[in-house]
Order: C-alpha cells, then structure tokens, then sequence
C-alpha cells in the first residue's frame, strides 16, 4: 500500500426536511485518515468534516486510488473503477464509514414527484440521487422533492398483506371492469350484475362479491409497460423494470422481501414473509437470501416458477409424518444438534466477503426455531378450524389455501403470497393459471369453471376479516401482474376464444387493511383499452402497502454494484384508501 493515495470526490445534498442554503461540495478530500499520505493497509474510511451535523446531509462519493504515477488502481481486491462509498450520517458529527456491503441501508433518498414510471435508474438519475454531478444538477435537472409522498403511518408491527397473485394476468373485462356497449369482440359473454354499493358492478359469475362489495375496492386504473410474465410480476412486484426480459429472479428486492428486510429487527419464531411456491420474476435480489420468501413444502415442479404445482402446502410426508411436528424431547436433541453445528462451523467470517455464510446462519437459525414453534405447527392445521368454517372457504385448493392465509396472519406472518392456480382436475392434476390465450384454453369455460370456487373463497376471506376483527391489521390483495387485451383473439384452427397480455390497463380487489372500502377508483375507456381518470401506474400500489406498513419507500439499500437504490423511485400512496 505504499506509496498509494485515497480520494474521494462528490457533493452532500440536503436531507430530506432539511434546508441547508446550498449543497457541500468536496472536490477533493483525502480518505484513510485525517492527513494525505501512504495508506494502513486494510478497508478505507471516510472522515467528514465536523461543521456537518448529522442528519443534515447525505450523499456518494466516487472513492479512487492513486499510485505515485497518478494512475488509478482499484480497491483492494476489487477491479480498478469507480467504487460508490455511500454515507449517511449516524449518530457522531464526524462520522466515519467503511465500505458498505449489498442489502445494506444507507438513508433515505428522494423521490420524483411523477406517478409515472419511465424505466430503471438510468445514468443521470443515477447522478442525481448519488449527487455525484454538480454540473448536472446546476444545469436543468428537476428539483428533488424532499418531503415524502403523503405522511408515514406509525411503523405497524402488527399489519399484514395477503396477497392473492393471479399468476398469468386475469381479464379485466370479465371479472371487474366489464363493458357491456363495447362491440362483441371486446366484451365478451359475460354480463354485469349490480352489487350493494350503488353504481358498482361486477361480472355475473361472482354474485357473492357482490354483496359484499361495501367489504372492498376496485381499482380498475393502474397500468404499467411490461408485457411479458417474469416482466410483468417484477414490475409489480418490486417497483422498477428488469433491464432485461424473461429473468427467473429479479434484479430488485419484491415487496415481501422489503418486508422482512424492515421489519427483521426482533427475533421471531415464524417468518415474515411466506409464499406457497415461487414467483417467476421475483426475488430478494441484493437483500439476501435470508430475506426470501420461506416455502414450507417446495414442489420439484414448481422450481422454475411454472404453473404446474399444488397450491395448498403439502405438510405431510410420503408417510404422513407431519413435517413441522417436533416433540418436547426433540425440542432438546435439536438445539444441542446446533450447538454441535456452531462449534463445527470455523470457517473464518473474515475470508466471508459477500456474506455468504452469515445468511445460511440466518436460514439455519430461523429453521430452528420454526421447527421448536408451537405458533408455526398449528398455523398450518386446518383441522383446527371448524367443519363450517372449512365449508364456508370450499373444499378447494383455493379455498384451503386462502383459509391458511388467514391462519398465518393471524399467527404473526407480515407478507403471505399465495399464487391463484387452480387445480382443475385433481385426478389428472390439469391445472389452470391466468394466462388464457386462445391457444392455451377457452378463457370463457375456463373462467366459468374456476371462477365460483373464486368467489366462494375470497368471499369467506372477506367475511373473516371483518367477523374477527382483523379488517384494520390485514389486507388482502388480488391482482395478476397485467390484464388482458381488450380485443377477443380467436385461434385459428379452432376458433377458441383467448385473450392476450395487456399491462395498459388492468384492475385490483382490495379488501381490509384499515383502508376505506365500498368504491371504485379510476376508470377506462369505452373498451377498456387504458385509463382515462386517475391514472397511475403500479408504484402507487406498493407505496400504499409500504405506508400502512410504516415503511419510507425513500429508504435506500445498496445493490451488488454498491449503488443505493431507493425502495421506490416514484409513486405516491393512493389518497382515495385514507
């Protein structure tokens, strides 16, 4: 290390409710101590200047190493770059920061005031929320908005999601935005009935959503501009666009993932976030693994995230051993089996750079302790649940699965995903997902055969959340990750009928979550071709979810290049639901 040098180069911009007159500029500040000189060998740390308070400020710097040649040479044991060391201040005036690893939180940043959403963080939005350009942002570029979208509820740790994904896209049309005017190639055969909130209808095949249509909310205006399925459910999922197309996991946390990653700071013995199988495009990304979603019983089948699985968990084994039992005495012998894994386990964290071996401690803890659980055993016995109870959800896979839902919330679950694929015939094991093109179903039978087991299930859940008063602390959520074209396309040999992907428009159930039910929000075109009244893409969905949770959607994490990336970039919460 002799004989090299660390600079940084960058500026501070103001904290969000804070007014500084202008940004801090440090052209050029020396790193690894407090004078410019030969370098201790190890990581490098950044002294800021006392005259800045914490939490006035944050910002990016670009760190480089100079050798006595001038010639710029990479950190130690990364390639020669630009490495983004990124601070914000803590608890001292003078704070000194080592270099951060991914999934770690580094401040707020802000947000744009758009609803729109034009891609992934290019370059010059990069610039302005790292605020490594002064040029930049002396030269034209949009103000920040440093106040958060709508006020933050109070962090809940009681509030929960389910969220009901209907996995191929459902149609709009034919479930919550009919047309009856529209021409007979867009509207389909299925026709509106009216339900008890005035003005409201609904598709005939769901007459006991109808009665409780004062229970939830449509939101038949969000849109997005993926219409492909991993693009589409990344989108959605995790408020930015993949770079590229048909990615089985995404390059950006999901919202579950989010969850989880805020609300992990107290040992728990039953996860945060739980999903029953997979979802193709999504993923914890630069989280960690430790914030994936935990799946009790994963199908060989559903691996890829394809449609052909069993969406209610198998608990038992090919004996009918339950898997999650555990005795008293095997509650000993397992803890002592981890001490013995602890006292094996002497791999040096040191050699660990991407912590690694610090999530499968993780993972093998909350394994444990899952396993001990009593909370974690009985959440999934439906047998505890009366005959009635049972009877009322349906002795379907969607209603076991939905009533398993509720169970898991009410045991303490934050973020539950239940993929919406049916099983169709349960002697073949056929299954039907969402994605009816011509040339995969009839989407009309198809929805004529799964859509009563449909309102059957998601209506009892909906009476459950208001009969135990869980209406306030849940939300349950039903969406796809697009709609489907207006236009009916026909397949040509057969001449069945099918509709296509269409993230141009689609719509949203909402239900609980102590939002205000009983209404519809926004509204399409004749045809039900785009929004026309209260536009607003996706982001605006998740940013509601993460303001009844109490979570800043301005918070930053670092991704895998040591970039922060912001929650949300854009979207605000929908102030129609406060």
């Amino acid at each position: 290390m002799r004989g090299r040098r660390y600079y940084t180069s960058g500026i501070l911009l103001p904290a969000p409710g804070r007014t500084p007159p202008q940004p801090v500029v440090f052209p050029t500040t020396a790193v690894g101590g407090s004078s410019v000189g030969s370098v201790t060998p190890g990581v490098p740390r950044l002294r800021l200047p006392g005259s800045i308070a914490a939490g006035e400020c944050f910002g990016a710097f670009v760190v480089r190493i100079i050798d006595s040649s001038g010639r710029r040479l990479g950190l130690p044991g990364v390639p020669p770059r630009e490495y983004n060391l990124n601070w914000h201040p803590g608890h001292s005036p003078s704070p000194l920061l080592a270099v951060p690893d991914p999934g770690t939180r580094v401040g707020s940043m802000s947000q744009r005031t758009s609803g729109s959403c034009r891609g992934p963080i290019d370059r010059r939005h990069w610039l302005q929320l790292g605020g490594l350009n002064l040029g930049a942002l002396c030269s034209g570029m949009h103000p920040r908005d440093w106040q958060l979208h709508g006020a933050l509820d109070r962090r809940d740790e009681d509030f929960s999601v389910i969220l009901f994904w209907a996995n191929g896209g459902p149609s709009h049309l034919d479930l919550f935005d009919l047309k009856p005017q529209a021409p007979r190639e867009y509207r389909g055969p299925f026709r509106p009935i009216s339900t008890n909130v005035i003005g409201l209808q609904i598709s005939e095949l769901l007459p006991r959503l109808a009665s409780r249509a004062d229970k939830f909310t449509l939101i038949r205006s969000l849109h997005h501009e993926r219409v492909e399925h991993s693009g589409g459910t990344n989108r959605f999922l995790t408020g930015y666009p993949s770079v590229a197309a048909n990615l089985a996991d995404s390059e950006f946390p999901e919202i579950g993932s989010v969850v989880s990653k805020q609300l992990a700071s107290r040992a728990r013995d039953i996860p945060l976030f739980i999903a029953n199988t997979k979802f193709y495009g999504g993923g914890s990304a630069y989280l960690g693994t430790s914030h994936k979603p935990y799946m009790p019983s994963p199908n060989p089948l559903t691996s890829s995230g394809n449609n052909r699985y069993d969406p209610v968990p198998l608990f038992r084994g090919p004996r009918q051993v339950d898997r999650l039992a555990i005795s008293g005495d095997g509650v000993v012998t397992l803890r002592r089996r981890q001490k013995l894994l602890e006292s094996l386990d002497r791999i040096p964290r040191s050699l660990d750079a991407r912590q690694r071996l610090g999530s499968i401690d993780v993972l093998q803890r909350r394994a444990v302790e899952m396993l001990a659980s009593p909370r974690m055993r009985t959440a999934f016995d439906l047998a505890r649940e009366t005959i009635a109870t049972r009877a009322r959800y349906g002795h379907t896979h969607w209603g076991k699965s939905l009533l398993t839902c509720r169970r898991l919330v009410e045991a303490g679950v934050r973020f539950v995903q239940c993929q919406a694929t049916f099983r169709l015939n349960p002697t073949t094991g056929r299954t039907s997902n969402w994605d009816d093109h011509s040339v995969n179903s009839d989407i009309f039978q198809a929805y004529r055969e799964k859509l009563p087991s449909f309102d059957q299930s998601v209506s009892a859940l909906i009476d459950d959340l208001y009969r135990r008063g869980l209406d306030r602390r849940v939300l349950f959520i039903f969406c796809g990750e697009f709609g489907r074209t207006p236009q009916i396309r026909h397949q040509d040999s057969s001449g069945r009928p099918g509709r296509d992907h269409w993230s141009r428009a689609m719509s949203v159930l909402l239900a609980g979550g102590g939002l205000k039910m009983g209404q519809v929000i926004g509204q399409t075109n004749a045809r039900a071709e785009e929004p026309i009244e209260r536009i607003m893409n996706s982001n605006c969905l998740l940013a509601t979810i993460y303001r009844r949770f109490g979570i800043d959607p301005a918070e930053a994490y670092l991704d895998h290049a040591g970039r922060p990336i912001p929650i949300l970039s854009e979207g605000r919460p929908i102030a129609e639901l406060f």
